[in-house]
């Protein structure tokens, strides 16, 4: 019997007009022609069919869902090509084999499907909001055969695909769109779109983090409605970020004075609480609540009950001191045993700042916002603790150097260093928080590729190709590591590498971003071999930062910068 949805005649602006501007997203690699591009198509759409402008924003970042949102699609990579090689009339053997030669999934489906001998008869134009709805319909699939009725809906919406469209749709569904637009791209063009000032687009977007909600609101509302946007415990922030400080004394004179925190190495973590209910989100804004129930029952033991957001850092803890940054990876991952694995790689949490206590406070300065902290947070020794922190004048460095020893003797990395006027900025890096710390700087980057080892180590990735973000969000290579790996790690990141390798050249191998991995250095040198313009000396991997996503990588402007002040 036919599905009901599909008999009914599809209204709506039609798909094929997002994928014109992939398309001419795609053609142009200077970030104000983007801009031109993605704000002409969202003024268009705000005028044409302005309920969908929220899933246009969306789309036009290869997104479903916000960032921070627990639904996914739940569609690996063998799942997506049997689809396709049930629409298409080939073996999912053969769809691999496409992927690799043409570089991506979605030129293989768009490929595959011109190829294809019989044509549907009677195609209906697939449209923006039927693709939005059905790739919403296999998030929400669950239960039993729930690969079988996602992999369904996913090869009706195929089935209606053009070659081109299902290139996108394809695309969208692994999330790598593959089209240059990040989210700084998107925001001019809202601003662009709707006449409303950038600055307040970009805090509107900080205090949300919810890029559809704001497209709406820019559109309907404006500037005015824009600047009423504010926090909203339940829905995380980006975090404000830190830059290296070149030497204590010094920044804390340009600070006037600071307050000075220990630096912990652990998973920076977001803690909301709305009426009764307790989420826990990661850096990448991945609720990891349920892995760490503990934490949950610390806050709700050491917190006034209220509306808040407070942020911390979560580290493990034996016999007084930290233990390896790879035992918290093991206890946010968990899904099972949690219990058991409760016991055998106990938590200490430690509280930093607070966001939001009844009303948003980011714009209270900072020391103001410790004092709140310290007013609501009942310490749990061992368990929930502040972080250990002094107040530092250009007359007494000495304390922040105290502190500093006292911090490494710990087996900490380091200490913050805090202008205490400042407001909290998410997801800005900037003077106003300094780290300093005992070991070299590093940088986070993922991974774009590798080459398998020899001897004993050729079933191995043994040197992986790494990049970071330019300023239109493209990835640019940087250099090659292959020092820094024991056996059982290199294990481990050739497990997660081989799924996401597209392309296969002898030993040289291309993969899908995602992996991302920090990395030592002796020095930044200039280099024509990679397209970052730069490569670094004696690359060392120090560590797989699952806790990070392709946003919170390092920037081509950030090494320039590192370049020049050295």
């Amino acid at each position: 019997m036919p599905d009901t949805e599909t008999t009914m005649t599809e209204v709506g602006m039609e798909y094929d007009k997002l994928v014109e501007l992939y398309e001419a997203l795609d053609s142009t690699t200077k970030r104000l022609e983007k801009t031109v591009i993605l704000a002409d198509f969202l003024s268009m759409v705000g005028t044409e069919d302005p309920k969908i402008l929220p899933v246009v924003t969306f789309l036009s970042l290869g997104r479903i869902f916000p960032t921070w949102s627990e639904e996914e699609l739940g569609i690996g990579s063998k799942l997506l090509m049997k689809a396709i090689s049930l629409v298409v009339g080939v073996t999912p053997g053969e769809v691999e084999d496409q992927m690799r030669d043409s570089g991506d999934i979605g030129s293989a489906s768009e490929e595959l499907l011109q190829r294809k001998v019989q044509s549907t008869l009677f195609r209906r134009p697939l449209t923006i909001e039927k693709v939005h709805q059905n790739l919403v319909k296999i998030a929400d699939t669950a239960g039993g055969r729930s690969q079988y009725k996602k992999m369904e809906i996913l090869r009706e919406l195929l089935s209606s695909a053009s070659p081109q469209e299902a290139k996108y749709i394809t695309r969208t569904v692994i999330e790598e769109l593959r089209v240059g637009v990040g989210e700084g791209t998107i925001k001019d063009a809202i601003s662009q779109a709707f006449d409303t000032p950038k600055e307040v687009v970009e805090r509107a977007q900080m205090l949300t983090n919810d890029m559809g909600l704001v497209a709406e609101v820019a559109m309907e509302e404006g500037e005015y409605g824009l600047r009423k946007l504010t926090l909203n415990p339940g829905k995380p922030v980006k975090p404000m970020l830190a830059q290296l400080s070149p030497e204590i004394q010094a920044s804390v004179a340009e600070m006037g004075w600071a307050l000075c925190e220990t630096k912990y190495d652990g998973i920076r973590v977001q803690i909301h609480r709305k009426d009764d209910e307790i989420n826990i989100f990661t850096r990448r804004l991945e609720n990891i609540s349920n892995a760490i129930p503990e934490i949950v029952e610390y806050i709700r033991k050491a917190i006034l009950p209220s509306d808040f957001i407070v942020e911390g850092e979560i580290i493990v803890t034996k016999k007084g001191k930290p233990i390896s940054f790879q035992y918290i990876l093991q206890r946010v991952r968990r899904k099972y045993e949690i219990e058991k694995m409760r016991e055998q790689v106990p938590l200490t949490l430690y509280l930093f700042d607070v966001l939001y206590y009844n009303r948003p406070m980011i714009d209270e300065p900072f020391c103001d916002r410790r004092k709140m902290l310290e007013k609501i947070v009942q310490i749990i020794p061992g368990k929930l603790e502040l972080s250990d922190q002094v107040k530092v004048t250009p007359e007494n460095p000495e304390k922040a150097e105290e502190l500093f020893k006292k911090s490494i003797e710990g087996g900490h990395e380091g200490i913050m260093i805090k202008d205490p006027h400042a407001p909290y900025m998410p997801g800005i890096r900037g003077k106003k928080m300094l780290k300093f710390k005992a070991t070299p700087e590093t940088l986070d980057l993922v991974v774009v590729g590798g080459t398998y080892g020899k001897g004993k180590r050729a079933h191995f990735i043994g040197s992986f190709l790494l990049a970071l973000r330019d300023e239109n969000n493209d990835l640019k290579t940087l250099a090659h590591a292959a020092t820094g790996l024991d056996d059982k790690t290199l294990m481990e990141l050739s497990e997660m590498s081989e799924p996401l390798i597209i392309k296969k050249v002898g030993r040289r191998v291309e993969m899908v971003p995602s992996i991302i991995l920090e990395v030592a250095f002796s020095e930044i040198i200039k280099s024509p071999e990679y397209e970052s313009g730069y490569s670094l000396r004696f690359p060392v991997v120090k560590r797989i930062r699952p806790d990070l996503s392709l946003e919170d990588i390092d920037t081509v402007e950030r090494i320039e910068s590192m370049y020049q002040n050295v």
